[in-house]
Formats: C-alpha cells, sequence, structure tokens
C-alpha cells in the first residue's frame, strides 16, 4: 500500500503509525533539550527582503547584522526587530570591517542595485566571509552563471525573486486544480496544496480510513490547516479530513492524477493566459510561458514600456491600456482566458483585478502581493494563489541556514511548518535504518524519498540508503531535531 500508509512516529511504532490515536500530541519542545549554535548572518539591504529576512531568521535567534545606507529603513529595523544594524554603505570596506565580515558564515547581499550586491559579495568573499548570496535582476546571470564564473569571484549563490515568481508561476498553471505546489529533483516528488470541497472522496474520513478505502495510493497528506484557523497539524491516523481543510500532499508523478479525481477537483487545460503588469516577472513569465507554448497576452499601462515588452516579445501580444478597466478587459476577450495574473507593483490593484477576472469566469487567478497578511484572506475572498517574492526568496536562501545539508526547502504558504530536502550521507544517523524505527518526533514526517532520480512514498519498512533525498515536513519547533539526525 502507498499513499496514506505510513507516518514517521517519535519512538518508530511501525508500519501503520500514523493511524494510532492521540494525534494532537503536539507538546512543545522542552527547553533546552536541544541547542543550536548561532550563525553569524550580515544582511546588505534593508528593503522589502532584506527586512523580511531579517525578521525571519530573528526569530531563529541567529545571529543577525544588518546593513543599510537609508536613514528610516534601519531605524524602522532596529526598532521591530532583535538584531544588529549598521547605517552606512555595504561595499565600504570599513562598513563590512565593523560588521565583523572576517568571522561571518553568511552574507546575504539583497539591495535594490544588481552591482551593489555583485560588489559586496566579492568584497566580502576576500575579507573572509565563509558563503556569499547576491540578489540580481539580470535572469541572464542565473542562467549562465558557469558561463559567467560567479563562483571565481566569490559569489557563491545568486538569487532572483523575480525568477523564483516566474517559475512558481509556471508551476501552478501546471497544476492547475492546485493553489501551492513545489517540485523536489525535478519533480520525482511534488508537493501540492489544495482546499478540500464537500466533493473530495475522503472529507469525513480519517486518515486511516482513507488509507483503507484506497490503498494503491502514490500520495501523503503531510500538513493540514483547518479552515478559519491559524494551526498546522500534521495528520494521525485518527485525524479527520474535514470540508475546507487546507491540505498539503507529497506525490509522484502518477499520484497528480488520482489527487485530481480524490479531491474532486478537475483538471483544466491552461494554454490561454492574461498578464496584469509588464514588470520584471511579468516579462519572464511571458517569455517563458510563451517558450511552452502558451497564448499569452500582457496588459501594461506605460505606453513606452508596452512597446519595449512588444518589441522584446514577439510571440506575446502586448496591449497598451489599463488592466483595472473592466471595458478593456471585456474588450480582450477576458472571458476566454484561461488564467489571469496580476503582477503590478501595487497589491490592491493585483488583488482587485484577479477578483475581478474570476467574476468573468476565468478558472485560474494569480496575485502578487507584498502584505504576507494578504495569505490568510486568499480563498476566502475567491483568489485561487497569492504568490510573494520575498517569501519565495527567502525559502529559497533558508536551505544555506538549515543543517544537515540542506538541499532544497519551502515554507508552506501561511503555516508554521517547513518542508526540508535532506541529502542522506554516509555518517548521517538514519542510514541503514527502518523508517519506522527512526527517532523522528511527533510533530514531523517523511513524506518523500528520492532515490537515483525516482520518486518514493515511503512505508514504514523503507531503509534509508547512503545518497537518498528525504522529503520532511515539520513544524517549526522539530526542525532542530530533525536537522540533527541528517547531520
Amino acid at each position: 500500500m502507498q499513499g496514506f500508509a505510513h507516518k514517521v512516529t517519535a519512538k518508530g511504532v511501525g508500519f501503520l503509525s500514523m493511524f494510532e490515536p492521540n494525534s494532537n500530541c503536539l507538546t512543545p519542545r522542552v527547553a533546552g533539550c536541544l541547542l543550536k549554535i548561532a550563525m553569524k548572518i550580515v544582511i546588505a539591504g534593508a528593503g522589502e527582503v532584506g527586512f523580511h529576512l531579517a525578521k525571519l531568521l530573528s526569530f531563529e535567534s541567529q545571529d543577525i547584522t544588518l546593513i543599510d545606507v537609508d536613514k528610516d529603513s534601519i531605524s524602522y529595523a532596529d526598532t521591530h526587530l532583535d538584531i544588529r544594524t549598521i547605517r552606512g554603505d555595504s561595499t565600504s570596506i570599513a562598513v563590512l570591517k565593523e560588521a565583523r565580515i572576517d568571522t561571518t558564515d553568511l552574507i546575504i547581499a539583497v539591495t535594490a542595485s544588481e552591482t551593489t550586491n555583485i560588489t559586496v559579495c566579492v568584497l566580502a568573499k576576500q575579507m573572509g566571509a565563509k558563503r556569499t548570496i547576491a540578489r540580481i535582476s539580470n535572469t541572464e546571470f542565473i542562467e549562465n552563471q558557469e558561463v559567467a564564473g560567479f563562483k571565481k569571484f566569490g559569489i557563491d549563490e545568486l538569487i532572483s525573486p523575480e525568477s523564483l515568481a516566474a517559475s512558481e508561476i509556471e508551476l501552478l498553471l501546471n497544476q492547475s486544480a492546485f493553489n501551492d505546489s513545489y517540485e523536489f529533483e525535478n519533480g520525482a516528488l511534488t508537493m501540492v496544496g489544495t482546499s478540500l470541497s464537500r466533493t473530495a472522496s475522503f472529507v469525513g474520513k480519517s486518515v486511516k480510513e482513507a488509507a483503507r478505502i484506497f490503498p494503491t495510493l502514490h500520495f501523503m497528506p503531510i500538513a493540514i490547516q483547518r479552515e478559519g484557523t491559524q494551526y498546522t497539524l500534521i495528520p494521525r491516523g485518527d485525524t479527520i479530513f474535514k470540508e475546507g481543510d487546507q491540505v498539503y500532499f507529497m506525490t509522484v508523478k502518477e499520484g497528480v492524477e488520482e489527487l485530481y479525481k480524490l479531491t474532486g477537483k478537475m483538471k483544466q487545460e491552461i494554454r490561454n493566459v492574461m498578464i496584469l503588469g509588464g514588470s520584471k516577472i511579468g516579462y519572464k513569465t511571458a517569455r517563458d510561458l510563451c517558450s511552452h507554448n502558451f497564448k499569452v497576452k500582457l496588459v501594461e499601462k506605460d505606453n513606452d514600456k508596452a512597446y519595449d515588452l512588444a518589441e522584446n516579445l514577439p510571440k506575446t501580444l502586448v496591449i497598451n491600456g489599463d488592466g483595472r478597466n473592466v471595458e478593456l478587459l471585456e474588450e480582450e476577450n477576458i472571458y476566454d482566458m484561461d488564467a489571469f495574473i496580476a503582477v503590478t507593483g501595487n497589491s490592491e490593484t493585483n488583488i482587485m483585478s484577479c477578483l475581478v477576472a474570476k467574476s468573468k469566469s476565468v478558472k485560474k487567478t494569480i496575485a502578487l502581493v507584498e502584505n504576507m497578511d494578504y495569505f490568510q484572506l486568499s480563498h476566502s475572498i475567491g483568489i485561487d494563489t497569492l504568490i510573494n517574492k520575498k517569501l519565495l526568496a527567502a525559502n529559497n536562501i533558508f536551505r544555506y541556514i538549515r543543517k544537515g545539508d540542506v538541499v532544497a526547502m519551502t515554507k508552506l504558504n501561511n503555516m508554521n511548518a517547513e518542508l526540508l530536502e535532506f541529502s542522506a550521507k554516509p555518517n548521517s544517523k538514519v542510514i541503514g535504518k527502518r523508517i519506522r524505527d527512526l527517532d523522528f518526533p511527533r510533530s514531523a514526517t517523511i513524506g518523500g524519498i528520492v532515490r537515483d532520480g525516482k520518486g518514493i512514498i515511503p512505508l514504514g519498512e523503507n531503509r534509508i540508503e547512503v545518497g537518498d533525498r528525504i522529503v520532511v515536513c515539520c513544524l517549526l519547533r522539530s526542525i532542530n531535531k530533525v536537522e540533527r539526525m541528517f547531520i
């Protein structure tokens, strides 16, 4: 049996351990049971991405220093975050010395200037920083990292929030019935999130009952958020699936079709796409979608930018006009669109235009937002998916902070849970052990294994081998213990 077959427990009870009662046994971590040595991290740039990263990392008791030349930005960070702040030019050697760059484990340069970020990383590496990450906007740099030889200059990683957002949009369109998704190892395993409607086959059933009724499934539930709550639940055997639940599943490729059927979702063919906003995200999304044979219309209200986009996107129909104008959208046959993607620089515009598109029977709506609080409202107000550049960039950067050779990581939207992908090394505590025998915390689960490029939904009898990629879903309080098992 695959799918709902296995859940890791604290004492390794076994194959059907997830079907035991006591689903609410998620006790707080005993203070002092695990000590985590803080990383010394310097962040250059206190803008939206830098501030958000500093905020997230400070919650984890990391040793954070934030640098920015803007007085107001630094003052705001200093009064709102428990971190060290330095007002100054991050490309200044004196400022970097003040930040003690020679003892820094990681420097993250995320200012608004691509050139500044590259310069900071080069200087920091020469001055002794162990690892460097630069935010860039030119996606050509990411696509040609080896050719450009950035590592030779001292830049270990390049991050483009715009590129990450465009990739996320394309993935969401390919998994059109789901409101969240993330791929591991080129799709060998895929995490998908969906809100359960009453037509879902297992609504009203426990995880244990669902496993017995559907014994051949190729997926398993890894996290649930009850409708109207902020409580994240790692499913146990007696956990009941309820209408309105936001459920995250881990699945292999053949399991995606099964999920469509069992959740009552319709797999909708998406070909006609309208994009509102000719931003960097809008441009890259249009370019990438056209290269995969989508029919794309892009609406941009700035006349000069619209002409530039039309010149650089020969396969995209670029429309110069205000996408907030309902008459314009109707003239451009919004009724015929399969998806509407709003990526202007204004979150409210993006949300409202998506609501208009939804009222015109557009199947899939995606809005770019800057305010994280909007995530709580997305499903209740009718928008399929919200994406946030800050969260995407933070997810991508977080894997360099995690211990245990984390190769990929994502946070579940609006939930206090993370998905971590570990590489199983020869000296890891998990090697050679059956999954049922692992001393895993009850608030964590192994959602999948990638072995030799193939995804596996694990059973209790599966053993972890050297070289396996292990995907773990865990609540934040369990991360330290899980990390220690893979060190």
